[in-house]
């Protein structure tokens, strides 16, 4: 018997295309909605953030058969919930008690809400918490979209030998490498028009910015693929079906939520008023030394 996820007829090269014209259109009322949430701040994009959080929670109930009808299943999504509005109000220290405490939910239900918690206080402190706000996050969200449009593109133009057969079928390694070149191309980009700096020549800007790039592109990657095993193990193709083209917020975000905790880390290392994409390893090695009251 063919497996639930495997593609159909014709997905490889030389495909004919057909759910492109609904990512596209999925594509662009996240873009739309993203931006003036991300534009606006403040209570509009940490209720963004909270809402999506929450959505993340019930399509990973459902992966597991865990009911959001349920007492547990609700119970579960108030976790989400009641960590999203702990990261918003900027209780981080009281924030690790929700996934310290999710393993009441099994394991696979607990890793999953720490995943969550971490990707949306790591979206929270990088708009609300930081010098460079509205920029940190479109890199992040930049860095992801052109990882995997590039990925996308390359892979149905050229195909070529498949990168995870076994996990994701439709995934080659032509467009693994058309990701990271899509994602560093970003990411230098962005660096370039920010303009934060933080004093350093533009040379040395853009050669941080490509090398992180090419780091957060490889994790948004791994967790593309991790959501694709998932999946393949729990029998169904998509997590969802709110996004035509996409699936569910999970399909559509699972490598922001690899990516997003990374950029919060490298955030704490940068110099003020500049963005996450300029830290050095000097930079990092103060941060740690920092942290350890030295």
């Amino acid at each position: 018997m063919s497996s639930p996820v495997s593609p159909p007829s014709g997905s490889a090269k030389g495909s004919n295309w057909q759910d492109l014209r609904p990512r596209l259109i999925s594509a662009a009322v996240l873009i739309i909605v993203a931006a003036t949430a991300i534009g606006a701040g403040g209570v509009i994009y940490g209720g963004l953030i909270i809402l999506t959080m929450c959505g993340l929670a019930s399509e990973l109930a459902g992966l597991f058969g865990l009911s959001t009808r349920s007492w547990r299943g609700v119970l579960y999504l108030g976790w989400a919930l009641c960590a999203g509005i702990v990261a918003y109000a900027g209780r981080w220290t009281q924030l690790v008690a929700f996934p310290m405490s999710a393993f009441i939910f099994g394991p696979a239900l607990w890793c999953g809400n720490a995943i969550i918690v971490a990707a949306g206080a790591s979206l929270l402190w990088l708009r609300l918490g930081v010098d460079t706000g509205i920029w940190s996050v479109v890199f992040v969200i930049a860095l992801v979209v052109a990882s995997d449009s590039s990925a996308y593109l390359v892979g149905r133009l050229v195909g070529g030998p498949k990168l995870a057969p076994s996990i994701s079928p439709g995934k080659t390694r032509s467009g693994a490498v058309g990701g990271l070149a899509g994602a560093m191309l970003a990411g230098m980009l962005l660096a370039w028009m920010s303009n934060k700096n933080g004093g350093l020549p533009l040379s040395s800007v853009l050669l941080r910015s490509a090398g992180w790039a090419v780091l957060l592109g490889i994790v948004a990657q791994t967790g593309d693929l991790i959501e694709s095993a998932v999946k393949r193990r729990r029998g169904v193709k998509d997590s969802g079906t709110l996004l035509p083209g996409h699936g569910g917020l999970l399909d559509r975000f699972d490598a922001l939520l690899a990516v997003a905790p990374l950029a919060a880390l490298l955030s704490l290392a940068a110099q003020q008023g500049a963005g996450f994409w300029t830290v050095g390893v000097g930079d990092i090695f103060a941060a740690l030394m920092r942290m350890m009251g030295r």
